[in-house]
């Protein structure tokens, strides 16, 4: 998210496309980008998914904020809603209400390694290489359009952690650079 939000403001995102990171909501109180958000003048919301009683509940919750930010009231227009360290499968009913506008980032190189492990599962494997993937969100667990990878050669020595380290260098740059070129090819 951090990388988002600066290469959004070196790159002049909101004279370019007309648009800025304009919230970041978590489920999570403690976590880090909330704080990194509030000084960037950021706006934040926290929805913690433990207050509901279902996948469904705290899903219908978000989309209500979200689409709550969506007045032009508030001044919020999302145009696309970025997934970034959010770590929750999304309903189908949510992903179908924002279909189109949500990206994620998964680090690995889809379709190979869905879900969680993916570098030990990479390594385990004896894969010659990892990396990242940025995909539209569906319904169907990072399946999604590709809309960009990253190559991250594995080292012999590399351990999950190691392999994770680089894959998550690439992640920053890959991430900011695919939502540039969304924005670019919605005019």
């Amino acid at each position: 998210m951090q990388a988002i939000v600066r290469t959004a403001q070196a790159d002049n995102w909101a004279q370019r496309w007309g648009v800025q990171v304009s919230a970041v909501v978590s489920n999570k109180v403690d976590a880090g980008g909330l704080a990194f958000a509030r000084d960037a003048g950021i706006a934040t919301h926290v929805l913690p998914h433990q207050s509901f009683d279902s996948r469904a509940a705290f899903d219908q919750a978000l989309m209500q904020l979200i689409d709550a930010q969506d007045q032009p009231i508030q001044g919020y227009r999302p145009a696309l809603i970025v997934l970034a360290g959010f770590m929750r499968i999304l309903t189908p009913a949510f992903v179908a209400h924002f279909e189109g506008r949500l990206l994620n980032i998964h680090p690995s190189l889809l379709p190979a390694f869905t879900g969680l492990h993916t570098h030990q599962r990479a390594l385990d494997m004896g894969c010659i290489c990892a990396g990242a993937t940025v995909h539209q969100v569906t319904a169907e667990l990072d399946h999604g359009k590709i809309l960009a990878q990253a190559v991250v050669p594995i080292l012999p020595a590399d351990t999950a952690d190691t392999l994770a380290a680089r894959v998550l260098t690439q992640e920053h740059r890959l991430y900011p650079k695919a939502i540039a070129q969304w924005l670019a090819a919605q005019g």
